[in-house]
């Protein structure tokens, strides 16, 4: 299938678009192209937001609480987009309660106001978390359920606050487009490339660049490169469904494969086994443990998150492709531009 151009007609300065989230790791590939296309972007910011998400774009950053409609609707005044992509995954003691904010009451917010002054789509990023999941001849797509969420993700956890906030969020902008509101969501799997500032899925790139890394999770996860993911944004706000939701994911890999990939654009090994079952248990019930202490710093060796790792779960991006024309660069490729970019920034 041919790759499909942007249809929309670009005049003058472009379109007017706000974006949330965009100094984060996806918002900052996102914003690039909309600046590259020639938008007029406004990015929310907070006191805390990191400024090299933004470095060296033209672009208009405000100081606004999600939280207030009348605030909101005034910044939304003249806008054509929006992109809601603020997300966050907190597992202290008030995470809950925060991620719920960010992920639902926030999206409430934006698309109370959009109808109210007149903006006809709004874009929603959430992820692959809830979306199902299968082995690689089988692997899940949009509407693959998750029947066994306790199992998945555990009761009261910061993984299951995740799903359940972002899946609310889903359904609660999907419930606007009967109103008038054209909301499209996007779903994005295991994101590689720059602008990973924390870092997030690239900390494993930094790990493998700074020293030989032995051993593989024995799963395997659903890969997309950082670009080809900004680009799905731009492509489903242009022609997504509305009430639709696009897995963004392009290539199913073992961590054994993936790993490999990372061992030679770096110049390593690559791992030569798995983690065995054992470990990881014990390395579960040691970060269960950590996590009491410092439940950011250790939030990496969650019993839930250590399972995951350890089972193939696979999903296909196949509506995307078909509907969206989502680019599939090689996975390398994307590897390759995380590894510069972390280069370049001193990171390894």
């Amino acid at each position: 299938m041919a790759r499909p151009s942007f249809e929309r007609k670009w005049s003058g300065d472009g379109r007017k678009v706000l974006v949330t989230g965009g100094t984060g790791f996806i918002g900052a590939n996102v914003v690039r192209l909309l600046v590259a296309r020639g938008d007029r972007v406004t990015c929310t910011v907070r006191a805390s937001s990191p400024g090299l998400g933004l470095a060296g774009l033209q672009v208009k950053r405000v100081r606004l609480d999600l939280g207030d409609p009348e605030a909101v609707a005034r910044a939304l005044r003249g806008v054509d987009d929006v992109y809601h992509l603020a997300g966050v995954f907190d597992p202290g003691p008030a995470g809950a309660e925060l991620m719920r904010r960010v992920h639902v009451d926030a999206a409430r917010t934006l698309c109370e106001a959009s109808l109210a002054v007149g903006v006809r789509r709004l874009l929603y990023c959430s992820s692959s978390v809830t979306v199902g999941f299968g082995p690689r001849d089988a692997p899940g797509h949009e509407d693959t359920p998750l029947p066994d969420l306790d199992g998945f993700f555990g009761r009261g956890t910061a993984l299951r606050a995740y799903h359940d906030t972002k899946l609310a969020g889903e359904a609660l902008v999907a419930s606007y487009v009967p109103r008038g509101l054209e909301t499209v969501t996007v779903n994005p799997d295991y994101v590689i490339g720059p602008w990973d500032i924390k870092p997030t899925s690239g900390a494993l790139i930094v790990a493998m660049a700074k020293r030989w890394v032995p051993v593989y999770p024995a799963g395997g996860k659903c890969f997309i490169g950082a670009l080809d993911c900004a680009q799905g944004h731009l492509l489903a706000m242009e022609r997504g469904t509305p009430g639709r939701r696009y897995l963004l994911g392009n290539h199913n890999l073992s961590y054994a494969e993936f790993m490999g990939i990372v061992a030679r654009v770096v110049g390593r090994r690559p791992p030569v086994a798995p983690v065995p079952r054992r470990v990881n248990g014990a390395l579960g019930r040691v970060g269960r443990v950590l996590n009491r202490i410092d439940t950011h710093r250790f939030a990496g060796l969650d019993p839930m998150v250590l399972r995951a790792m350890a089972e193939q779960r696979y999903r296909t991006g196949q509506r995307s492709w078909d509907e969206l024309g989502v680019p599939r660069t090689p996975i390398a490729d994307a590897v390759q531009g995380a590894y510069d970019w972390f280069r370049k920034h001193r990171y390894v």
